[in-house]
């Protein structure tokens, strides 16, 4: 699970969250509101729709072009539920959440692919 993470809100331009995705070289940026709680996720999946319908990004939110159902996970969850859910959906990003502290993480697939490439270093002792 990443731990940096780029969060924006609902009322957040388009424009300026493609700019953060661009600078900080990710692939989402994760929508929460005043209290770090979930709103959304906007993806580069995302980005391709946006062009695709030739919508323009000048003054537009991102939460008309978030995703609002969001799949996510618990800490405690297992990676290997996880790597399931994120199968079973078709997604490359699931945010963790904590009831408490809101969004505390993502999963992606660039960390599942970490975690099978180099195992020794998510070792629990």
């Amino acid at each position: 699970m990443s731990t940096s993470l780029h969060t924006v809100r609902p009322d957040t331009l388009v424009e300026d969250a493609a700019q953060l995705m661009l600078d900080n070289n990710i692939s989402s940026v994760i929508v929460v509101d005043e209290s770090n709680h979930l709103e959304g996720i906007l993806t580069t999946t995302d980005f391709v729709r946006i062009v695709a319908k030739s919508q323009p990004k000048a003054q537009t939110t991102v939460s008309r072009y978030m995703t609002t159902d969001v799949v996510t996970a618990a800490a405690q969850d297992s990676i290997v539920a996880v790597a399931d859910s994120l199968t079973k959906h078709g997604f490359h990003h699931m945010p963790v959440v904590d009831e408490s502290e809101g969004v505390i993480g993502i999963v992606t697939t660039s960390d599942l692919a970490a975690y099978l490439s180099q195992p020794e270093q998510f070792a629990v002792s």
